[in-house]
């Protein structure tokens, strides 16, 4: 990931191996990491079994907050590619009935979005 995205605030993919040593304690026995992402501090997992969010606060970056979302409580999402001037595409994800998307990630261009949406499309239309 270039430092021109990371400084905007896009996320570009990470390995799943780098994320099975940094976050193999969040998982379960039979849980598998398909695809994560980096936004500066914060990480964003796809598991088979729950979408997983990585917030680190503060400025020391000490203080860590894990949210995990089931995909069964995920009401829609959507994608927006990205365009000749606008560089990165967005994800939101809306829970249970609500008005406003709940989460809202940026990507940059070395991130295929279709993926990212195959992945949701294919825990949260189970």
């Amino acid at each position: 990931m270039g430092i021109f995205s990371a400084l905007l605030g896009n996320a570009g993919a990470v390995s799943q191996d780098e994320l099975q040593k940094k976050y193999n304690q969040l998982l379960t026995n039979e849980e598998v990491i398909e695809m994560g992402f980096k936004l500066i501090r914060d990480t964003l997992i796809f598991t088979n079994k729950r979408l997983i969010l990585i917030d680190v606060q503060g400025l020391t970056g000490s203080k860590t907050e894990y949210t995990s979302v089931s995909y069964k409580s995920i009401s829609r999402f959507s994608i927006e590619s990205s365009g000749t001037f606008d560089l990165d595409a967005e994800l939101k994800i809306w829970i249970s009935s609500e008005q406003i998307p709940s989460i809202r990630k940026q990507f940059n261009k070395s991130v295929n979005v279709y993926d990212v949406q195959k992945v949701l499309a294919h825990h949260v239309l189970k």
